[in-house]
This record gives C-alpha cells, structure tokens and sequence, in this order.
C-alpha cells in the first residue's frame, strides 16, 4: 500500500456478517502492507474531542514557567509537561537528529484503584504512578480521564478486531489488556518563523513502542507522514472525523513480524505557510505490565520458528524508554502525533 486507507468500524458492531469478514480481511492486509489506517465510524463524540482541544489548547498557552510546574520529574517517569527541545523521536530508531520542534504534556493510567498490590510501585515499577494535573486549566483533569477511557475503550475494540484478523478469537487479548499501561499524549507544534535545522523535525522518525496508537490530528501545516515498503515518505491526510491508528513494535514482535510497525515522523511545515501551528491527540494502547507477549500460533508457517523470545510487556516498554534515554541523556519517549 501507498497510501493509508479508511476503515468503517462501526462494522464491528452494526455490520452483517459478510461485511464483519470484509472488515477483518481488510485490516489484516493494512496491517501485513503498512501498518497504518484510519477509522471512521468509531462512535467517539465529537464533542469530547473539541473539549481536549479547548483545554490543552489553554494549557500549552500558558507560560513555560507555569507550565514547568508539572514538568516530568525524571526521565523515567513519562506523566507532565517537557518544552520543546526537550525530546528527539528519532532517537529510538536509532538516528542521532536535532531535537524536535514541539512540547507535550503526557498522562498514564488514570482512576488507578487503591490498596490492590497489583498496582503498587513495588509490583508494578512507573507503570501506574500518579499522575501530574496543573491547577489551570480548571477541568482539565476531569475531561482528560473521560478521553482516556474513551481511547481505552476504542482500543479494545480495534484489540478484538486484530483477534479476528489474525485467525484467533474476538476476545483473545481481553485478559491481557484489563489492566493496560497506557499511556495519553498531547503534542503541540507551535508556529515559528525560524527555519528548522538541517534535519530537524517537529517529530524525528520512529516506530511506536507498544500494541496500537491512536491519533487525532488536525489540518495544519507540517503533518504527520508514513515511510511506505516502497521507500517514499507520504502524508496522511486529515480525514474529518477519522482517528489514524498504527501498530507498534511489540504488536509487530506479537506477529513474527508478519504484521509491520512502520516508521514515521511529522515534517516541519513549507515555508511562507501561514499559521502554522498543530496540535495531536495520541493514545498509546500498552497490555498489562505482566502480560506475556509470545509469537501467536497463527502466523507461524510449516518449519518457522518465532523470531523474538517471549518477554513481559512492560519490560518490553521499559527496555525502549532506557534505550532513548541512554542516547539522549534527556526526557524519554513514547511516539508521535
């Protein structure tokens, strides 16, 4: 594939069974091909949606020393704010490149349940520490907790459909995704009129860490672009309504790499472009810290062995954060937008 296509979710649920088949035949090719896709039909309000952008909009407008209040405290702790300058994505596809022109403001688990040893710092690491909310805006906490459980529920969905594209059933990945690590991203992509470096840009080229990401981007200058198989860099239009959901590294190691977790990045604008400035809602889909991810029976040929030895998610997320942050010696990362 050479361009990123549409999907029609609501067939998941609405849908005969002939177009139910369609569907799932539909994302495994999209998932073998190039790993990106965009999804109508998804049932998430819109109005939601305009109230995270109203909110982080706000947030990201305040100073830098107000917003510096809930600065991530260290590089292995992944919840506040970090200025731009402050990450370089493509770090962690191992590409040395000038730091990217945006700032982000991140969210782990939210509604974490108290007194269950499941949770704890002791069980679990930095995968469920509280989160960091800034006094202003008012409400940004309440509306970032429905949005996240909004994603959450999207990508179980998107989960169930990957079960039944791969020959396995719909609820294959329930147990392994009750209790996710995931995380939720705001990325703004302020306007400047300075040129970028050589090399520079507002998001460097990376692969995503984890099993599914979930996109909302908006039209702007500069925006988000897929490295296709046939070697071209190609941009992903907005398509009004639609998420763009990826697949990342460990959905790909979960597949034998049958499935693809493909490079991208999010390129500085033209020139003389106008206002420039861009905003991404980015959901990070991760399993359980404990779930095993293992080659699935189904995409192993007669004679093939699994590429990848199996490995507990949440190591497999922590082993990526160490790698940025031992090149960059700065904040970690986790994708794009």
């Amino acid at each position: 594939m050479t361009t990123v296509p549409v999907v029609d979710m609501s067939k998941l649920r609405g849908g005969s069974d002939a177009e139910l088949r369609e569907l799932v035949a539909q994302i495994d090719k999209i998932c073998r091909e190039i790993g990106f896709f965009q999804v109508v039909g998804h049932g998430v309000d819109e109005g939601l949606i305009q109230r995270m952008y109203d909110l982080s909009r706000a947030f990201f407008d305040q100073p830098t020393e107000v917003k510096k209040s809930v600065a991530q405290p260290n590089p292995q702790t992944i919840r506040g704010y970090c200025a731009v300058g402050e990450q370089s994505f493509a770090y962690s596809d191992g590409l040395e490149t000038p730091t990217d022109l945006h700032e982000k403001f991140d969210v782990g688990p939210v509604d974490v349940p108290d007194g269950d040893p499941y949770y704890s710092i002791a069980n679990a690491g930095p995968h469920f520490l509280p989160n960091q909310w800034p006094e202003s805006p008012v409400g940004m906490e309440a509306v970032w907790t429905e949005y996240f459980h909004t994603m959450n529920a999207l990508a179980r969905d998107i989960m169930s459909l990957f079960s039944l594209a791969l020959g396995l059933p719909s609820d294959h990945f329930a147990s392994m995704i009750d209790k996710d690590i995931s995380m939720l991203r705001a990325i703004h992509y302020p306007h400047t009129d300075i040129p970028p470096l050589p090399g520079q840009m507002r998001a460097g080229a990376h692969t995503d860490y984890g099993s599914v990401t979930i996109v909302r981007q908006e039209v702007a200058a500069g925006g988000l672009e897929v490295f296709t198989q046939d070697g071209d860099w190609v941009p992903v239009p907005v398509v009004p309504g639609a998420f763009v959901v990826n697949i990342g590294d460990l959905m790909a190691q979960w597949t034998n790499d049958e499935w693809v977790s493909t490079r991208h990045r999010v390129a500085p604008p033209p020139p003389n472009s106008g206002d420039t400035r861009r905003m991404s809602l980015v959901f990070f889909h991760q399993p359980n810290y404990d779930a095993v991810i293992e080659c699935l029976p189904t995409v192993l040929g007669e004679g093939e062995s699994p590429r990848y030895a199996p490995v507990l998610s949440g190591d497999h997320l922590l082993s990526k954060f160490e790698k940025t942050t031992a090149a960059l010696g700065l904040g970690s990362t986790v994708g794009h937008g």
